[in-house]
């Protein structure tokens, strides 16, 4: 695109930018396979099992493969984002459903005045990387521009198969960026177009949710990457 056809408006320059990660990710995923998407790179990795091997707390999904999913926490490094969320008057039950946990967790958090420990971070496989996109991009799409009733834990039906997650995922971004292209000014800045139930969606305007959905696509698929990157120098090894 030449500097004249260039579009600089708020909408342009984000679509722009998840076409562009969208195009790096198909590259970068070419010729996964099933072995690969799967592999474990540590123990204890998070990743899509059959129901009954499910070994998190909170795995979900509407079929016969979950998702690894974790007990509710804060993490440490957004305890100042709760903070600012109390001092902007969200109540401590609001947050606490913000988040997932208990009001009891978020009272410990606002009387923390100490420095957090760090996260422990799980490591996860590729299968559980895709998963995670695909069930946040398809929840969010349907609490804005869906029915928004259905659970978002229960729209996508999670697959040991590389190829056809990556079908489905491809699919599912597709949808997005088409509803996504017809958003006008007005709706961008809008409050609480998106009603995603797990999270901040409601309460913010929908230019920074649509920012932050852009941000989830590039930093999961760059994790992707690492991983592809480890599989091939473990192999060669």
């Amino acid at each position: 695109m030449s500097g004249q056809d260039q579009k600089t408006d708020r909408l342009s320059i984000l679509i722009e930018q998840f076409d562009q990660a969208r195009e790096m990710a198909e590259v970068r995923l070419r010729g996964l396979g099933d072995e690969e998407y799967l592999w474990e790179p540590a123990p204890g990795s998070w990743s899509i099992r059959r129901r009954e091997e499910a070994v998190t707390p909170r795995a979900y999904g509407p079929g016969v493969w979950v998702l690894d999913k974790g007990a509710p926490q804060i993490p440490a490094n957004e305890y100042a984002e709760v903070a600012r969320q109390a001092a902007d008057g969200m109540s401590v039950a609001k947050i606490a459903e913000d988040w997932s946990v208990s009001v009891e967790r978020v009272e410990e958090v606002l009387a923390f005045t100490g420095e957090p420990e760090p996260d422990v971070v799980p490591v996860t496989t590729i299968a559980w990387r895709l998963g995670h996109l695909h069930s946040d991009f398809a929840g969010r799409w349907e609490w804005t521009f869906g029915e928004r009733r259905r659970d978002p834990h229960l729209l996508v039906d999670f697959t040991p198969s590389a190829s056809l997650a990556l079908e489905r995922l491809w699919e599912t971004l597709d949808r997005h960026r088409a509803s996504v292209a017809a958003l006008t000014e007005e709706q961008l800045d809008t409050v609480g177009l998106s009603q995603y139930p797990y999270g901040s969606d409601p309460d913010d305007a929908y230019v920074g949710t649509l920012a932050n959905a852009n941000l989830e696509l590039i930093h999961h698929m760059a994790e992707i990457a690492l991983l592809r990157d480890l599989w091939r120098a473990r192999r060669a090894g």
